[in-house]
């Protein structure tokens, strides 16, 4: 069987030393604002405008430093992580589908919660979990603990 992979942004966006965290009813799963890069998107394209549609929020995307220069093209900022996600895993470990997704930390100025997108979830399944709560909530998968407290790390970081 042939591994059908889609590309996608995550955005682990982060105010006053709290990562902004929704409750995704169908997968049961605390998870950070992302979606599908869209055919022409860059992946730092799809990460803003998936925050935009999901939270409402205008967020800053860290910039990590860049240096190659070339002139047939030009380097893209990375993303903080490159993750590989198994979707649909079949009886015997098959995979047909997975995510390769890129992972960014973001600072947003406010945390009013209000969709701009079709089909989102509503502001009230939205949670902001600071490091305490990261910490301590079991509902969390260790991904979203682990790369949640470095994008408060990170963001504070930057604001120093």
């Amino acid at each position: 069987m042939e591994t059908t992979r889609h590309f996608t942004a995550t955005v682990y966006v982060v105010h006053d030393g709290a990562v902004a965290l929704h409750h995704h009813d169908r997968l049961d799963m605390w998870l950070a604002p992302g979606g599908h890069l869209d055919r022409d998107e860059l992946p730092r394209e799809a990460a803003r405008r998936e925050v935009r549609e999901e939270t409402g929020l205008d967020v800053t995307l860290l910039e990590p430093e860049t240096d190659v220069d070339v002139e047939a093209g030009r380097e893209l900022a990375p993303a903080e992580h490159v993750m590989l996600f198994d979707i649909d895993v079949y009886p015997g470990g098959e995979v047909g589908h997975q995510h390769v997704d890129h992972v960014y930390f973001a600072a947003a100025e406010n945390r009013e919660i209000e969709p701009a997108g079709d089909d989102e979830a509503d502001p009230e399944d939205w949670e902001w979990f600071a490091r305490e709560d990261l910490r301590t909530a079991d509902r969390l998968t260790t991904e979203v603990v682990q790369i949640g407290l470095e994008a408060i790390d990170a963001v504070e970081a930057r604001s120093r």
